[in-house]
Order: structure tokens, then sequence, then C-alpha cells
């Protein structure tokens, strides 16, 4: 665990790359199949999750490879964390990039790993992997969780 609050004074751009991966919190949410309105262009995530994501710890089980092995695995960047409107409004990411602080339940805040998953931000227990869902059943997915604090 990194012993200062470097997301209080540090931009994303100033982050040393532990810092920057250490921002995410495991909660999951990134990896779930969403579904745009081609209307609206409002975003739907689905209870039906990428291949790779292991719905015990809400971790990637090839991090490393993911984006070649899933073309629309979502690279967060500096520069683009901001506009990334599929990541969910609780993402470490995208709060810091729009001026937020961390919230309470973040495991940087609170020194202790689980408590994304403790705090029922997290995938765990709420998700199918992809492997058991046709991509022509995913409306049928459609959730809306309360919104992560």
């Amino acid at each position: 665990m990194l012993k200062d609050k470097f997301w209080e004074y540090k931009s994303l751009a100033q982050m040393t790359n532990t810092e920057w991966e250490s921002l995410c919190d495991g909660c999951g949410r990134c990896c779930l199949n969403k579904l745009e309105d081609e209307d609206s262009g409002e975003i739907y995530y689905t209870n039906v999750a990428c291949h790779l994501l292991d719905l015990q710890s809400c971790s990637c089980k090839d991090y490393p490879k993911r984006l070649q092995r899933v073309p629309a695995c979502i690279k967060i960047e500096t520069q683009t964390a901001a506009q990334i409107r599929e990541l969910p409004h609780s993402c470490a990411y995208r709060r810091l990039a729009d001026g937020k602080s961390l919230p309470d339940w973040h495991p940087l805040v609170t020194g202790i790993p689980a408590s994304v998953h403790e705090a029922g931000i997290s995938v765990r227990g709420r998700v199918v992997s992809e492997e058991y869902i046709h991509p022509d059943q995913l409306p049928e997915h459609i959730i809306i969780w309360e919104p992560a604090r």
C-alpha cells in the first residue's frame, strides 16, 4: 500500500506507474459489457462481464495482454480519463480527472484492499461472464445499480 495521499497533490500526468495503477479500486465495473443508445448516446451497463474478468477478485485474468485479447477493452490514459464515457462515475481515474476526490470506500483511502467489495461497489457476486450469454441477449441484461458514492 502506498503511504502518502499522492492523489491529493499530483495530477494524473505526474503520477508514477505504480501510483497510476493503484488508483484502480478493483470494482470491475469498467469490465462490464455496455450498450449505447443510438439515438441518445446514453450508455447502459449490463450484468455481463468480459470473459477475462475474474468474477471473484474483480481483476483481469490477463491484464498485460488484455488490449490484444479484447479489442474493445478500455485503455485509460491521463489525457482521456475524463472523456471515457464508459467509465463508471465512481472510477478514481474519472473522478480525479473531473477534479473530484476519492470516495471514502476507496482502498487507497481505507487502506483495506477489500473495501470496494465491502462497500458494495464492486461487481462481485452480481455478474455473469459473457462466455454464457449470447450477444443478442445483452439488452435483457441491462442493469441499473445505485450510483456509487
